[in-house]
């Protein structure tokens, strides 16, 4: 059984989803950030980081115990790991890739400061604000052009996708209105009904 180490945020969430969607067994240890729980030795010790989520599977590579942290490298172990989610096809393959590492060096950290600026902020800083909002509204009108021709970011259900929803599901966070990006929005409701998904985006409350 798989040990994930994690808190309700959207990087955590990708791997709850994908652990779902995988149906592979699994325990999630909440790691509260809001207390600092992630700078406490027993979790650097397996993040140095101090960043969840992080995974330790005793069946790695190898049939070896293996610790592995940055969620997107843990959405790429796991679909090698269950051959899912991840063509294998060279260049449907990369096309994921790239969808996935827009996620993780766009809309991650983007929609991110948007959050902070608009939310947690000790102070108001209207310079900061515009930017990172202004930007995440272009990244959403980049996927939402790419999904006028596509059901998913990479044609077929993905990690990519695995990714970007939880980060979308925050769209009210970045004073986003998914009425304006109608293909953004439908392409999020079809995930948003999907049961693993539903039930990944509730831990690490759910088990």
């Amino acid at each position: 059984m798989i040990d994930l180490y994690t808190w309700g945020t959207p990087n955590g969430r990708k791997v709850s989803i994908m652990l779902e969607e995988c149906a592979l067994p699994y325990r999630s240890h909440p790691i509260d950030i809001g207390k600092g729980q992630q700078h406490e030795p027993a979790f650097v010790a397996i993040n140095p980081n101090s960043k969840i989520p992080a995974i330790v599977d005793p069946d790695g590579p190898g049939g070896k115990p293996f610790t592995l942290f940055e969620s997107g490298a843990i959405l790429l172990y796991l679909a090698k790991k269950t051959g899912r989610f991840l063509p294998l096809d060279e260049r449907r393959q990369f096309e994921t890739l790239q969808w996935l590492m827009f996620q993780m060096g766009g809309v991650g950290p983007m929609f991110g400061q948007a959050h902070h600026f608009l939310r947690a902020a000790s102070e108001a800083v209207p310079y900061a604000t515009e930017r990172y909002v202004k930007e995440s509204r272009r990244l959403y009108g980049v996927l939402d052009s790419h999904l006028k021709h596509h059901d998913y970011l990479a044609d077929e259900y993905s990690v990519a996708d695995i990714a970007t929803y939880p980060w979308v599901a925050r769209h009210e966070w970045h004073k986003v209105d998914l009425a304006d990006f109608p293909q953004v929005k439908r392409w999020f409701e079809a995930i948003k009904a999907r049961p693993a998904v539903v039930r990944g985006m509730q831990v690490p409350f759910l088990n």
